[in-house]
């Protein structure tokens, strides 16, 4: 099966290898406080005014175990990833296809950043407001505070798993992006940003209508995405029956579990449905392998074919177990034959990564 192509660019910089209901506040990482009790990260600072927050801030430790991975505790069960060791590693690896894809860059929306002479505050009292959704590792929202000092960007997850010591002006929260956002009016974005968000969110109309809702007139949301699907221009999908049994199965399981994880080509339509305005959409073909002549491709096709590798055995465990009642020994054996297809130099196999961005109008009508 064929796609629509975009040709990569080359990237020479660094490579970074339950308790809540709806519309409550998030939990704040403070990476300047302290705390004696070592099993507890020193990020997250204890709130006089919530009653909730030091039971929170204890039991957001208190990790789930299935399968011989690790998944967050707060909200436990609603996102179908692990947050291990070996998850960040693969979070961190794509962070580094995605800044290839771009040219180094940070985000492909057409944003007026201040310069930090040019601003007169920093910090987290910046004007130009960042929003990280889903934010993983943190290494996006921190070199995007690390390169934009008079900017102030939040990192919201469900997991926290970010570093201790970060740039003064990043800070993490942990939340659910489901529930209702609590932010007030004078606390709007200039940014929205997320990043391979697809099977977190169930509504998607309810999500890009609270985008839009707290983004500053003339704001912009931006997703960066990847089609959680094998492409070909030969017959190689025909000759990988493991990784085509893997991608039909993973899209039906999460489809059952009610986040499907495949969305990213719909995207678009969605941000044009919520009322964004100048949406535009930017597709890569990535080679899952360096069989292809392009040089830049190449590049791209070692790292990916590394990250797919970690990619089913991140994706497989729960959705298998939980929805198709795969066995553990079942789950290790698809993720073994995938990954062997993966490594295979007679395999033309290609992912697609995208470039989602749009704009609130600035009046609404």
């Amino acid at each position: 099966m064929s796609s629509p192509t975009t040709g990569p660019v080359p990237y020479a910089g660094p490579s970074h290898a339950d308790a809540g209901g709806d519309d409550q506040e998030p939990l704040q990482i403070d990476h300047n406080a302290s705390h004696s009790d070592s099993d507890i990260d020193s990020a997250y600072e204890s709130d006089e005014a919530s009653r909730r927050t030091g039971s929170i801030t204890s039991s957001i430790y208190h990790y789930e175990y299935e399968n011989g991975r690790r998944y967050h505790a707060y909200r436990s069960g609603q996102y179908v990833l692990p947050n291990d060791d070996a998850e960040q590693e693969r979070l961190d690896l794509q962070h580094h296809i995605w800044r290839l894809l771009l040219r180094g860059s940070l985000y492909t929306a057409p944003l007026q950043i201040p310069s930090e002479d040019d601003s007169p505050v920093g910090g987290h009292d910046a004007d130009f407001r960042v929003l990280d959704l889903g934010c993983g590792t943190g290494i996006w929202a921190i070199d995007m505070a690390d390169e934009h000092p008079a900017a102030s960007v939040s990192g919201v997850d469900l997991s926290p798993i970010q570093p201790d010591w970060v740039p003064t002006n990043c800070a993490f929260h942990v939340d659910d992006y489901e529930d209702g956002w609590t932010y007030r009016d004078n606390e709007s974005f200039d940014y929205i940003h997320g990043r391979a968000l697809g099977g977190t969110v169930n509504d998607w109309a309810r999500f890009y209508g609270q985008c839009r809702a707290h983004l500053k007139p003339g704001g912009w949301v931006e997703m960066q995405e990847y089609d959680a699907w094998i492409f070909s221009d030969d017959d190689s999908c025909d000759r990988a029956p493991w990784t085509m049994e893997w991608v039909n199965k993973l899209d039906e399981a999460s489809r059952t579990f009610g986040k499907q994880i495949n969305v990213a080509n719909r995207h678009k339509q969605w941000m044009i449905d919520a009322g964004f305005v100048d949406v535009q959409e930017v597709v890569h073909r990535i080679p899952i392998g360096p069989w292809t002549k392009d040089e830049a491709l190449k590049e791209l096709g070692r790292f990916e074919r590394v990250h797919m590798q970690m990619s089913v055995a991140s994706h497989t465990p729960a959705l298998f177990t939980r929805v198709h009642s795969y066995t553990p020994m079942q789950v290790q054996l698809l993720i073994e034959g995938v990954k062997r297809e993966f490594r295979s130099k007679d395999l033309r196999l290609i992912t697609i990564y995208r470039f989602i961005r749009g704009r609130k109008p600035t009046t609404d009508l």
